[in-house]
């Protein structure tokens, strides 16, 4: 097999355990599939926890992903990754030093180690549309749309998946306008703090 479908087989296994842990994804995945679109082909970005990003990004770079951009929170950070013809991939982490001790990213890599997507976001054309959708389909959604209408990126996370008590998984909407690609930070830390879980 050549390099090509080897990054196919390894996003095939992980998105099929992602779609095994949120349901979510398997309401939207139906539905999709429904229409002979499928899941895959929609996908915007993939996301995984991790707590060194050099480190776990490899498996992807030696697949063809390159490194875009390093986005910097209060407490966290993320790189990006591309490689023409996929999904973009997001890999986050906490801060090493004292900045990072607030972060939840440690706690939840922790639980559920870095070998599964946190996050798949779907492309949409209308996100409202597709909450009004799939509420009717008993999908539920943490906060409010993150992003001005009009804006050229509009995104909201599903209530998470529980496992063990903790917060798992979620699936988001994305909704892009005008061949805007990238992530921006506001939206990115405010979709974070969406699910952190509140007892």
């Amino acid at each position: 097999m050549g390099q090509e479908a080897d990054l196919d087989a390894m996003i095939a296994r992980m998105t099929a355990d992602f779609l095994a842990h949120n349901s979510a994804a398997r309401v939207l995945r139906h539905t999709l599939d429904e229409t002979g679109v499928g899941f895959v082909p929609v996908m915007d970005h993939l996301t995984i926890r991790t707590m060194n990003i050099d480190q776990r990004a490899q498996e992807f770079v030696v697949l063809g992903y390159g490194y875009d951009e390093t986005l910097n929170y209060e407490d966290w950070f993320a790189k990006v990754y591309r490689r023409a013809g996929y999904p973009a991939l997001f890999v986050d982490q906490a801060y090493p030093d004292e900045r990072g001790k607030t972060s939840i990213i440690p706690r939840w890599v922790q639980e559920f180690g870095d070998q599964v997507f946190h996050h798949v976001a779907v492309r949409v054309e209308d996100i409202e549309k597709a909450i009004l959708k799939l509420t009717d389909k008993g999908v539920v959604f943490a906060g409010e749309i993150v992003g001005t209408r009009g804006g050229v990126l509009r995104q909201i996370f599903t209530a998470p998946e529980v496992i063990d008590g903790q917060p798992f998984s979620v699936l988001e909407l994305t909704e892009r306008h005008q061949g805007y690609q990238g992530f921006l930070p506001p939206q990115a830390d405010s979709l974070m703090r969406s699910t952190v879980r509140r007892s």
